[in-house]
């Protein structure tokens, strides 16, 4: 039986982004996807909200913000 290797140094991605933050970032994804579907945004707008909430997404998801790492902010709450 194999195991998953241990991830090398530097690719741990420790949580830096709270239970508030998280529900404010599914909020607002949600908002970007809703505007694409009805219509609101279109052509590069649309392109760029729905860009942008994959990525809000992918931070509610795994909880971690790589904005967040690179400025040192951790907010856990």
């Amino acid at each position: 039986m194999e195991y998953p290797a241990a991830p090398k140094e530097g690719m741990h991605m420790d949580r830096n982004v709270g239970t508030i933050d998280r529900i404010a970032r599914l909020v607002i994804a949600i908002f970007f996807i809703v505007a694409n579907v009805a219509g609101w945004a279109t052509g590069i707008a649309g392109l760029v909200l729905a860009v942008l909430a994959g990525m809000l997404l992918s931070s509610v998801a795994s909880g971690h913000c790589p904005l967040y790492k690179m400025l040192g902010i951790k907010k856990t709450v």
